[in-house]
C-alpha cells in the first residue's frame, strides 16, 4: 500500500497541489491519500474538519480511491509532518509552492522546501497553477558520481511502473566535452544495468548552470516531471541564491520531485 501526505492550509498553493495529486494517483489501486492540516487554536477543529471533509469529498469524486484525513493543534508544521510521515511510512508527500513575496507566502508553500531538507521521504513540488496533464516523460537529474540510493532507486521504479513514462537520464557539467571520462562512462553503465527494463536515455549537457540547462531541457522534452536526490547540491542549495532556480521552482510549471536518500 502506497501512501501519499497532502499537507493543506487551504491555500490555492495547497488546494492546486491536492488537486495535482487526485488528477497522478486517481484510479490507481493500492494507493492511500492523507489530507493533512494544522491549527493553532482549540476553536477552528470544527471549522478545520469542515474543510478537510469537502476536500476529502472533492478528491473522491476525482478518481481516488481511498482517501482520509488527519487534523492536528500545533504551531511547527515541518516537525509535525515530519513525524506523521515517518510513522505512516509515507511514500510521497506532495506539496505547493508560491512565490518569494511576503504576500504571496502561506503555511505550505513557504515550508515546502523545508520538508524538503528533513529527508523523510519523497518530496513533489508542485508549482502555482499547475495541472496534471498525465505523466509521459520524466527526467531524473543524476550527478553520475555517488552510486544512487537504493530508495530512490525504488521510489523512481515506482513512477516509472505506475506511468509508463519515456526515462530520461540527464546530467549538467561544465566540464562535459567530446567524449565521456571514464567515471561518466561508468556511471552511465550501471544506471542503465539499474534502469534496464525502461530503456532509459542519456543526455550529457556541458552547460556552467544547472538550473538553466535543466529548464531549457524540460522543455525541449516535454518533459512532465523531474526527480532529483537533494544532495545533488548544485541544484538544492540554489534554492536560495540562484535566481535560475527560483525561476525553475518557484515558477516552472514542471512538478520537481526530491527523492530521499
Amino acid at each position: 500500500m502506497r501512501t501519499v501526505i497532502i499537507p493543506v492550509d487551504f491555500s490555492e498553493t495547497s488546494l492546486n497541489a491536492a488537486r495535482y495529486a487526485a488528477g497522478m494517483l486517481s484510479g490507481n489501486p493500492g494507493t492511500r491519500v492523507i489530507l493533512y492540516s494544522m491549527f493553532e487554536n482549540g476553536d477552528e477543529a470544527d471549522t478545520t474538519s469542515d474543510y478537510l471533509k469537502s476536500l476529502q469529498a472533492e478528491l473522491t469524486g476525482k478518481g481516488l480511491l481511498e482517501v482520509e484525513y488527519i487534523k492536528e493543534q500545533g504551531d511547527d508544521l515541518i516537525e509535525c509532518l515530519s513525524r506523521l510521515a515517518y510513522q505512516k511510512t509515507a511514500t510521497l508527500v506532495v506539496m505547493g509552492i508560491t512565490g518569494r513575496s511576503g504576500i504571496a507566502q502561506v503555511l505550505i508553500g513557504s515550508n515546502t522546501l523545508k520538508m524538503v531538507d528533513r529527508n523523510i521521504c519523497p518530496v513533489m513540488v508542485v508549482p502555482p497553477y499547475a495541472s496534471f496533464n498525465g505523466i509521459k516523460n520524466v527526467a531524473f537529474a543524476s550527478d553520475f558520481k555517488h552510486k544512487v540510493y537504493a530508495n530512490s532507486i525504488l521510489f523512481i521504479k515506482t513512477i516509472l511502473e505506475m506511468f509508463k513514462p519515456a526515462l530520461h537520464i540527464v546530467n549538467v557539467d561544465s566540464d562535459h566535452y567530446v567524449s565521456l571520462t571514464e567515471d561518466y562512462q561508468q556511471g552511465r553503465a550501471e544506471l542503465q544495468d539499474i534502469f534496464s527494463d525502461y530503456n532509459p536515455e542519456f543526455y550529457f549537457i556541458s552547460w556552467y548552470s544547472f538550473e538553466d540547462a535543466i529548464t531549457q531541457f524540460a522543455g525541449d522534452k516535454q518533459i512532465d516531471c523531474i526527480i532529483t536526490e537533494p544532495r545533488y547540491h548544485s541544484f538544492w542549495e540554489g534554492i536560495v541564491k540562484g535566481a535560475h532556480t527560483k525561476k525553475l521552482v518557484y515558477q516552472s510549471t514542471i512538478p520537481v520531485i526530491a527523492v530521499h536518500e
